[in-house]
């Protein structure tokens, strides 16, 4: 029982340190300021981090499910965030949290369905969340008010100069930002799922050393 205690504490501590780097990385500035010309940028992003520690974390435990209570602890720690920039009097959707559950869930129900099989997980888990991951938080976003007037309105007090939001060029860099994220992301989150995997693997051989 220990021992699987620490499992899931160590789960717990890396999901939060994951929802930093995308609060630090990807939230504040790709999420809300640059929403509608690095969307793009920010699904591929969210998918391949979510993947790698999701994956990770599955197939160390071997319980389906895991990826879903790791993006379960990311989106918690993130409301936690919103709350507190709340607090200090920013708006509402000063902070639009994004969506991680469903895409792990896919994942969790693509290892419970091919009976823990470590490859299909892989190939099929990775391809489901590299796509469905874009979809959902664009729906997500476009619950928001007016990202733009959030952007404009209330900069970020570290946001550097040459980060200051820009009006969108959506037409005349791509037509559909949900399918070239959704894509990309496909494409991108197979080899970065085999790579957490592979870390999976790693860690086994380093307890046992």
């Amino acid at each position: 029982w220990l021992r699987r205690t620490t499992h899931y504490l160590f789960i717990v501590v890396v999901a939060v340190n994951s929802t930093l780097l995308t609060i630090n990385a990807g939230d504040y500035i790709f999420y809300t300021d640059w929403a509608w010309t690095s969307f793009v940028v920010f699904s591929i992003s969210q998918s391949t981090m979510l993947v790698v520690g999701a994956i990770y974390y599955m197939l160390f435990t071997g319980v389906p499910g895991t990826a879903t209570y790791y993006a379960t602890i990311m989106t918690i720690y993130t409301w936690v965030a919103k709350g507190a920039w709340f607090a200090l009097g920013y708006p509402y959707d000063f902070i639009v949290v994004p969506v991680w559950i469903p895409s792990a869930m896919l994942l969790d129900l693509t290892y419970r369905a091919t009976r823990r099989n470590k490859h299909a997980a892989i190939i099929i888990g990775g391809t489901l969340v590299g796509m469905s991951l874009p979809v959902f938080n664009m729906i997500n976003l476009l619950l928001v008010k007016d990202p733009l007037e959030m952007a404009f309105k209330y900069p970020r007090p570290t946001l550097p100069p040459y980060m200051t939001p820009i009006e969108p060029q959506v037409g005349k860099f791509y037509n559909s930002p949900v399918a070239l994220g959704a894509g990309a992301g496909a494409v991108l989150s197979v080899p970065i799922a085999a790579l957490g995997a592979k870390l999976n693997t790693w860690t086994y051989r380093w307890m046992a050393a």
